[in-house]
């Protein structure tokens, strides 16, 4: 490749899939803009990244929530995300016995009222923002019985998620978004910090009060991991199920024949669900530092090399998915890298995958079709994310 094409790019970002299909075929391991990371677009090759953390490590992903700009700690840079054994290792562990199975079910009762209430207010109006109406409040309400925050702070969140995985794509002439951002971080580490305190006296039935409780019980966890941890949920928690419900409803708007399947067939809303993690990829992509030198995909990587791994080309890779541009609910075969692989698989997958199947069975239920606005798509642009920005539907009522 002669030059280096910026992946954030409207050409290449508004529809991304013929540019990683080039380099699947062309130069699997390339280097790209910003800053001339390394993509890794294969999927044995991104497997073979996040199976081996001791070549590959976590910590580089600092520097994209970190600039040097920034005078304060962004609160994500301290957490599991950005750690590598032994850190990682220990906390991972605290972190599963508290966000555990049990611990999302308990969840169920709540979201699935909350996503009723959600279609029937979106009904009420009939033409609105998908984005906005669903796929904002659903997760916000989520993150907010998790760790005990105010309900009424919600609109406040994904301002907050943007500010923590915004700070790194900021142009270096922009002062005035900066200070914005700067400011976003300050409101999220108080309100965050003061849950923290008021759960220290009054425990509650959140995962805020878990963690504490583990930690008191042994569990070896200081106050910055406590509020990265925090902050890590909220973002991730966030980010990636908003993006995944938006192109829930984006394809299901584009593709009545699918609708009409599942309206007729509930039992096939957790397929579809996989299909859009892998087809669309909402979590589009992670990053590695290099340690040593390696060898990757046949390209040798010098140490430090900052290495982008692609889950949104992985889950197109033609060698490994037969078809893999068609859209197909009885796929079967490797497993989606949607939510990562290795020690750093998304420990909220559980959260996402129930949000997005009760949000979906309340549509079902309640709507005989969604109708889109005719037009592109405009997408949102974030480091490691992608969905619609807006999805301007008309909901038709059962």
């Amino acid at each position: 490749m002669t030059h280096k094409p910026n992946i954030y790019s409207p050409e290449i970002w508004n529809d991304p899939h013929p540019f990683y299909a080039s380099l699947r075929r062309e130069a699997p391991i390339s280097q790209i803009e910003p800053s001339g990371m390394w993509a890794v677009t294969r999927y044995e090759d991104v497997l073979y990244v996040l199976k081996n953390p001791q070549l590959f490590s976590s910590e580089g992903f600092r520097p994209a929530v970190q600039p040097a700009w920034l005078q304060q700690r962004n609160p994500v840079a301290d957490s599991l995300l950005m750690m590598d054994p032994p850190a990682h290792t220990r906390l991972r562990a605290l972190i599963t016995r508290t966000f555990s199975a049990s611990g999302v079910a308990r969840l169920e009762p709540y979201i699935r009222e909350s996503a009723q209430s959600i279609v029937d207010d979106m009904l009420a109006r009939r033409r609105v923002d998908f984005m906005e109406s669903m796929a904002l409040v659903l997760p916000s309400r989520a993150i907010s019985a998790l760790l005990g925050l105010d309900p009424s702070l919600a609109p406040r969140f994904k301002t907050w998620a943007d500010a923590v995985t915004g700070v790194g794509i900021v142009p270096a002439e922009d002062m005035k978004r900066r200070a914005e951002l700067t400011g976003y971080l300050d409101e999220l580490k108080h309100h965050l910090t003061s849950v923290l305190e008021l759960r220290q006296r009054e425990p509650g039935n959140d995962v805020v009060t878990d963690l504490l409780q583990a930690r008191a019980q042994g569990g070896s966890m200081s106050d910055d991991e406590l509020l990265g941890y925090c902050v890590l949920l909220l973002v991730a928690g966030l980010e990636t199920t908003y993006d995944l419900l938006g192109l829930c409803a984006l394809t299901l708007t584009d593709n009545p024949d699918i609708w009409a399947r599942l309206k007729k067939d509930r039992t096939l809303v957790p397929k579809f669900v996989e299909e859009v993690l892998r087809f669309h990829s909402p979590s589009q992509s992670t990053i590695r530092t290099t340690t040593q030198e390696a060898e990757l995909g046949g390209v040798r990587l010098p140490k430090g090399a900052t290495v982008l791994v692609q889950f949104v080309s992985a889950s197109r890779d033609e060698s490994v998915y037969p078809n893999a541009h068609h859209f197909d609910m009885e796929r079967t075969g490797a497993p989606s890298l949607a939510f990562g692989q290795g020690i750093h698989f998304c420990v909220g997958a559980p959260l996402a995958r129930l949000e997005a199947r009760l949000a979906l069975e309340a549509l079902l239920e309640k709507c005989d079709r969604m109708v889109r606005e005719p037009g592109p798509v405009t997408w949102n642009v974030a480091i490691t994310t992608r969905g619609p920005a807006v999805l301007p539907l008309e909901l038709i009522p059962a």
